[in-house]
């Protein structure tokens, strides 16, 4: 394969270049898949999961948090009770509402 990288322009020369850091990143992410995915297997045929092998522990995933809370103004923004409180949760709270007031 020749291309002739003197005939052509900056603009060009930078796509490409984009185009050869994309391809270098999907073939190195492939190759990884692959090697896991062999190391898994061979790791099942002797009686075992690569995480107990690796010693890492598989990440949980969690279900989405039910909601607890809504906007009196809009039925539609709810909040579960986790994280950093809503500004209309904490406007209501500080207009003399309880969070029971609230509650779905």
């Amino acid at each position: 394969m020749d291309i002739d990288l003197n005939g052509m322009s900056l603009k060009e020369l930078k796509e490409l270049q984009a185009q050869v850091a994309k391809a270098i990143n999907g073939y190195e992410d492939r190759k990884k898949k692959e090697a896991l995915a062999e190391l898994d297997e061979r790791a099942r045929a002797m009686g075992f999961s690569l995480a107990e092998l690796t010693g890492l522990t598989p990440t949980r995933k969690r279900s989405p948090a039910v909601a607890k809370y809504a906007n009196p103004a809009d039925a539609s923004d709810t909040w579960s009770g986790r994280g950093r409180k809503p500004r209309w949760f904490e406007a209501a709270l500080k207009a003399g509402k309880k969070p029971d007031d609230l509650a779905i």
